[in-house]
């Protein structure tokens, strides 16, 4: 008999760390690798946040704060939400949490019982179904498409909606795409009777159009948010949910036994980020949006499809259908043949095979080195196989 348990095993990998990790072994042979596959920010992590950290571990504020986070932070949090999106939020609705992943987990772990369904779109965020999967509940896909810029369609949405569907899980801007959901379909899904559960990560890397919350247009939901990306923080682990006041309680002591609480350290970084980050942030953007017009157009004069231009997050998901239907061995012969790192789309879904994911969390100096070589490749006609 395996000592090892079955959802220990059967849980899926997440390719884009086997990309990058064989990205790396190529480096240590002494290959010189692009990598357009890992969605973090390249920049540093602003000094202001910095100088906030380090002001805090001279304090010796260096011990475990409150399960549900610092009441300044928490406060910052509904400063922020109420500034962007003119929500009222309570900081009793707040927890801080050591990054979104374990935010995720304490969600549906308070809201779904093994049995309990969740829609998440395909493609979606990798994660996603598998923490579902490892707690019980049962993934409910619905495919989105290019051509809706991968929007649910919400008529779809209704028709799979039974007595068994807890939830509703929302990502946008959305990894792998890119793309925006319209205030009406946000509208549209709030609506639909299930608790929804947003990703709202990616909120202030939008580019020309303007991010929702889902607050907007419901209480019946549960917000994800962090540091990670926009702050460029994603070593400093920081995350917090927004949720309904009874599910609370309930989360903390979650959080009190799996957690305890998120570090003290990033916390009293976190309120330096809200407060006084802002210009840092802006101009962190305007970059991330000259790599990304840049890179819409050179994989469009590449070649892949691409029907709807994204205008959120640091990511393009492109159709490369015309060169492979298997984007695992495409994405890793693009990695030795051309020494580019770039994710494959299956990695997010069933839905998403023959795309590949192309990350603008790089110079772009590299960009164009890596979308050169790939144009190079493609042309040479070593991509067939």
């Amino acid at each position: 008999m395996n000592p090892v348990t079955e959802k220990a095993l059967n849980i899926p990998p997440f390719i884009v760390m086997d990309v990058l990790e064989r990205a790396h072994e190529l480096e240590k042979e002494g290959r010189h690798i692009i990598h357009l596959e890992v969605g973090e920010p390249d920049f540093p992590t602003p000094s202001c946040i910095c100088e906030a950290a380090a002001k805090a571990i001279q304090e010796e504020k260096t011990h475990y704060t409150h399960s549900l986070g610092l009441m300044e932070l928490r406060e910052a949090i509904c400063e922020d939400y109420l500034k962007k999106y003119g929500v009222c939020v309570y900081p009793d609705q707040v927890i801080v949490t050591s990054g979104t992943s374990p935010g995720i987990f304490m969600i549906f772990s308070s809201i779904l019982d093994p049995g309990d369904k969740i829609i998440f779109s395909d493609p979606h965020y990798p994660c996603y179904p598998n923490i579902a999967s490892f707690i019980g509940a049962v993934p409910s896909f619905i495919n989105v498409y290019e051509e809706d810029g991968f929007q649910y369609r919400p008529e779809e949405m209704r028709n799979r909606i039974n007595t068994q569907t807890k939830a509703i899980l929302i990502n946008s801007p959305s990894n792998p795409t890119g793309n925006l959901l319209s205030p009406e379909r946000m509208k549209e899904i709030a609506g639909l009777g299930p608790y929804v559960i947003s990703d709202e990560i990616y909120h202030g890397l939008v580019y020309g159009e303007k991010e929702h919350s889902i607050l907007e247009y419901t209480d019946r939901a549960f917000v994800l948010n962090g540091f990670s990306k926009l702050y460029a923080m994603t070593g400093w682990r920081l995350g917090y949910i927004i949720a309904p006041i009874e599910f609370v309680r309930p989360m903390q002591k979650i959080q009190q036994n799996f957690f305890i609480s998120a570090g003290s350290i990033a916390q009293w970084a976190g309120v330096a980020a809200l407060k006084k980050a802002d210009r840092d942030v802006e101009e962190m953007r305007a970059v991330y949006d000259e790599r990304r017009r840049y890179m819409i157009r050179r994989l469009r004069e590449i070649g892949f499809g691409l029907s709807i231009e994204p205008c959120g997050a640091f990511y393009v998901l492109v159709n490369a259908n015309h060169i492979s239907q298997d984007s695992y061995k495409l994405a890793f012969k693009i990695l030795e043949e051309a020494g580019v790192g770039v994710t494959p789309g299956i990695d997010f879904g069933d839905n998403a095979e023959g795309y590949l994911r192309f990350s603008y969390a790089n110079s772009l100096e590299n960009i164009k080195i890596g979308l050169d070589r790939i144009e190079e490749f493609i042309r040479s006609g070593k991509v067939y196989y």
